[in-house]
């Protein structure tokens, strides 16, 4: 039983499965931050298109 139990504890078949799964997370967490980050800063150019724009006559 103890033989079995030892084989067990060393075995890391399992491990590369986790080190996957925490890069996935990493990954997924690093896109949320960016993608809040460029919505955060496009609003604000945006807003100061539409501005522009609306100030602009068209005609002669």
């Amino acid at each position: 039983m103890r033989n079995q139990i030892r084989k067990f504890l060393r075995r890391e078949s399992g491990a590369v499965t986790v080190d996957w799964v925490v890069l996935t997370a990493a990954v997924v967490a690093l896109a949320g931050v960016a993608y809040t980050s460029i919505q955060t800063a496009s609003g604000g150019v945006g807003n100061g298109v539409g501005e522009y724009l609306s100030a602009k006559q068209v005609g002669n």
